[in-house]
């Protein structure tokens, strides 16, 4: 049997809950061959069964830490000769703390960094030592409109996403001085209906939420799943995505001033944080090991994937197109008053 009859080999890390969950079965709805990295054991085996089910040609898992490198590494090795060689790579464990950075210790900081931005640094080496020699793959990194855009309260994540973004195009451009046929994208999202709001640490009041509306966790599998089979650089998800990064690059200023005055609020509901709230920033929380969060009533089952190259080119055309509008105005103005 060929590799294109069994499908292709797919790693996705963070493969127990949420996007990382819903990517895999995405894969394996395609009949793909799918290997899960993530910390809990017995929630890969959940995930294991879920992904037989939804038509995966084959699923392997390995339980590691991604802040472990040596340990991804391993894992990728041991997929590898389960599963054959990785078609693709897709970056998605994450850790957040919903804080003011006043509040939170500087080993929480660490911890989400290690996780979030090590884990995908970690990955993307576990899979161009698999994938360079072939000269063939394709990784994706799951990004964030944080990436571009910081907001309050989760300083450790919007850094971390930051510094995935300047990591992939340092990594993009050695892959290209290389001429090899391994790629890289990155796929930047909105709020996603994730149970990162039932588990993450909280040093605040409320208990945390999306900022504005959310989109399912299936919306960004499919969206994965498309990218994986694309070629553009970078993908940005959802109209609030789009808009907050065209706000950055426009009014950065502004956009302080409206963060300020609204994410703080926007992220918390009115319900208080109890003192029995757990959390999964040092080790796994097997029972809230789901797709969804609980913000399904009022989350979106769809959004648009737009190439980010033609979602620059056109805020630049309507850019250019409001100039060109205000200066024939102007001009008009000057004629009528001089008349």
């Amino acid at each position: 049997m060929s590799a294109r009859e069994v499908g292709r080999v797919v790693i996705v890390t963070g493969a127990s809950a949420g996007v990382g969950r819903a990517v895999a079965k995405r894969f394996a709805q395609a009949g793909d061959r799918v290997g899960l990295i993530a910390r809990d054991q017995a929630a890969l085996e959940a995930v294991r069964q879920e992904l037989v089910q939804a038509g995966a040609a084959k699923v392997a898992l390995a339980a590691v830490d991604v802040a472990d490198a040596n340990a991804v590494v391993a894992a990728a090795q041991a997929l590898h000769a389960e599963l054959g060689p990785v078609d693709v790579w897709i970056n998605d464990a994450m850790e957040t703390v919903f804080s003011p950075l006043t509040r939170m210790s500087a080993e929480e900081f660490r911890r989400v960094t290690e996780v979030t931005y090590l884990g995908f640094v970690h990955g993307t080496m576990a899979a161009l030592k698999a994938m360079r020699p072939r000269g063939h793959g394709r990784i994706v990194q799951i990004g964030s409109a944080l990436a571009y855009r910081g907001i309050p309260l989760q300083s450790a994540y919007c850094g971390a996403k930051h510094a995935i973004r300047g990591f992939t195009d340092s990594v993009r451009t050695e892959l290209l001085h290389e001429k090899t046929g391994v790629t890289v994208t990155m796929v930047q999202l909105p709020a996603v209906n994730t149970p990162q709001f039932d588990w993450a640490r909280v040093h605040m009041d409320h208990q945390p939420r999306p900022m504005g509306q959310p989109i399912e966790p299936v919306v960004v599998a499919d969206a994965v799943f498309k990218a994986a089979a694309g070629t553009w650089r970078e993908y940005w998800l959802g109209w609030s995505t789009v808009q907050t990064i065209i706000a950055n690059i426009l009014c950065p200023g502004a956009l302080d001033r409206f963060l300020a005055r609204e994410a703080v609020a926007g992220q918390q509901t009115d319900e208080p944080v109890q003192a029995s709230r757990r959390d999964n920033l040092e080790r796994p929380l097997g029972p809230l090991h789901r797709t969804r969060g609980r913000f399904t009533q009022e989350a979106a089952d769809h959004a648009v994937l737009i190439p980010a190259p033609l979602a620059r080119l056109g805020a630049v055309s309507v850019g250019a197109l409001a100039c060109f509008s205000l200066g024939m105005a102007i001009q008009a103005l000057g004629r009528k008053t001089r008349r």
